[in-house]
């Protein structure tokens, strides 16, 4: 049935897959794990609490000092920065492409004015919960005060999946960067 949506429909499948993974499948959506494929295994965590990324995800951790949560929050308190809060998943495409948005050179410089996180929705699943204000689609990217305080209305301009910044281009990312340095600054 799947085959027959996509040949008579294609538009329609390529219009629901534009919007992210599913980090809670629906009821008839296949879990990752019941994929043909098997599920990415996560790459050891380096000292420091950031998270490499696994086959195919860049993140940029050479020039991008990602923190764990808990690290994150006590490093943006203490240096009066705001937050750049990204949550994705190992067996995520759509988190694959987005992790490579952080190899432009201008979202580095941008990244050195925030405390930037990267948590595992699947391995931080209480955490992700906490910030499902409109589902727990990944990737999804929030902007935090110095203090934690997640601030919902920087976002992307559209009805849903508020948080799911463009995949390929970092001209959305910049842009809640822009916004949330004017506000968030501390």
């Amino acid at each position: 049935m799947p085959h027959l949506l996509r040949v008579a429909f294609p538009a329609l499948t390529l219009s629901l897959a534009a919007f992210g993974c599913r980090a809670q499948p629906e009821e008839g959506m296949i879990r990752p794990e019941a994929s043909a494929h098997p599920p990415v295994a996560a790459p050891a965590r380096p000292a420091g609490g950031a998270h490499p990324g696994a086959q195919g995800e860049s993140w940029n951790a050479q020039q991008i000092d990602w923190q764990g949560y808990e690290a994150g929050l006590a490093k943006a308190k203490a240096e009066k920065k705001p937050v750049v809060l990204v949550f994705y998943t190992n067996w995520c495409p759509h988190c694959r492409n987005y992790s490579h948005v952080f190899d432009d050179p201008t979202v580095v410089d941008q990244s050195k004015k925030f405390v930037m996180i990267r948590a595992n929705a699947d391995e931080e699943a209480d955490l992700a919960n906490r910030f499902r204000r409109d589902g727990g689609y990944v990737p999804r990217t929030f902007f935090l005060k110095p203090d934690g305080t997640l601030d919902p209305d920087i976002h992307v301009q559209r009805p849903k999946f508020l948080y799911f910044f463009d995949e390929k281009d970092p001209r959305s990312l910049l842009g809640g960067m822009d916004e949330a340095l004017r506000k968030l600054a501390g």
